[in-house]
């Protein structure tokens, strides 16, 4: 469906965004600059503490990247106002709270990547990396951070 709107798009997912959330500490949720839009560090909602392969599995991991993602997604639309200004998803980078000998982290992270394709299609395909992490803030297994080319 070439002309539906991002919004339609959630609609028919079924994907309602939450009011974005605030920064944790003395940052932005996210800068503006250049036509590129940076969105500083989200975690998965509700909180969830623990590392993949200890607490949660890889499965868990994947659902917690994909809420991570609608909150990444609530604080774009809070500063654009709308996500049809999203030109592409350019770069994602996840940091995965894991036990040392787990080895699935880009099987976690898809959940946020296929996320990133639902909503924007071709414009979701992005660059990605991803470091596992001997530990995050408040336990949160996983965080992501991301930055889009958006329209000015």
């Amino acid at each position: 469906m070439p002309d539906e709107s991002v919004a339609e798009r959630l609609h028919r997912l079924g994907i309602v965004l939450p009011e974005a959330s605030n920064p944790v500490a003395n940052y932005a949720n996210f800068v503006e600059m250049n036509g590129f839009l940076f969105v500083s560090g989200k975690g998965p909602s509700g909180n969830p503490r623990g590392k993949l392969g200890k607490e949660f599995t890889t499965e868990q991991g994947y659902r917690f990247a994909r809420m991570a993602g609608i909150e990444v997604l609530a604080v774009v639309q809070s500063a654009l106002g709308t996500l049809d200004k999203v030109k592409r998803v350019v770069k994602v980078q996840g940091f995965v709270n894991a036990d040392p000998n787990y080895g699935e982290h880009h099987i976690v992270m898809n959940g946020f990547s296929d996320l990133m394709g639902e909503v924007f299609g071709e414009k979701g395909v992005h660059a990605r990396s991803i470091c596992g992490a001997v530990t995050l803030r408040d336990n949160l297994p996983l965080v992501v951070d991301t930055i889009f080319a958006v329209e000015e």
